[in-house]
C-alpha cells in the first residue's frame, strides 16, 4: 500500500520568494499564502496518518487473531490430548505424577504459541512517516534564510 505524501497537482503557493516579490506583496496576500499552505499541509497530514493508521490496524488485527487462535487452540488440544495422556500414563504410574507431566508439556506448547504472537505483534510499527513528516513542519515554519524584510 502506498501512502500519500503530497497531492500530485499541488504546488505550493508559498513556496521560496524572491526579495522582490514579497516586497510587492501586501500582507493580506501573504497571510493568505501562509494560511492557504497551512491548510494543504494539516489536510495531508491527516491523510498519511489515516493511511498508516489503516496499514497498521490490518497488522494489529492480525496480530489479535495469531494471540486468540494460539488461545483457543492451545485450550482445545490441551484439554483433550491432556485426558487421553493422563488416562495412558496413569496406567504405568502413579495418578499425580502422570497429571504433572502432562501439565508441563502444555506448558511447553503455550510458551511457543505466546512466542509467535508476540513476533507478529511486534512487527507493528506505528505511525513512522506520519511522525517523521511532523516533525519537519518546524523547519518549514522558519524565517527565509535571505532575511527578506520591507
Amino acid at each position: 500500500m502506498t501512502v500519500p505524501t503530497q497531492d500530485p497537482g499541488y504546488q505550493a503557493t508559498g513556496a521560496p520568494h524572491h526579495a522582490d516579490e514579497v516586497r510587492s506583496s501586501s500582507i493580506g496576500e501573504l497571510m493568505s499564502q501562509v494560511t492557504g499552505d497551512l491548510s494543504t499541509l494539516m489536510r495531508q497530514e491527516v491523510e498519511l496518518a489515516k493511511a498508516e493508521i489503516r496499514q497498521e490496524g490490518r497488522k494489529a488485527g492480525k496480530a489479535a487473531g495469531f494471540y486468540g487462535g494460539a488461545g483457543f487452540g492451545g485450550y482445545m488440544v490441551a484439554l483433550f490430548v491432556s485426558i487421553a495422556v493422563w488416562q495412558f500414563l496413569d496406567n504405568v504410574m502413579d495418578s499425580g505424577l502422570a497429571a504433572l507431566i502432562v501439565a508441563v508439556i502444555w506448558a511447553v506448547v503455550a510458551a511457543v504459541l505466546y512466542s509467535k504472537a508476540k513476533r507478529n505483534a511486534e512487527q507493528i510499527r506505528g505511525l513512522k512517516q506520519t511522525n517523521d513528516s511532523v516533525q519537519r513542519i518546524p523547519d518549514a515554519l522558519k524565517p527565509h534564510p535571505e532575511g527578506v524584510t520591507r
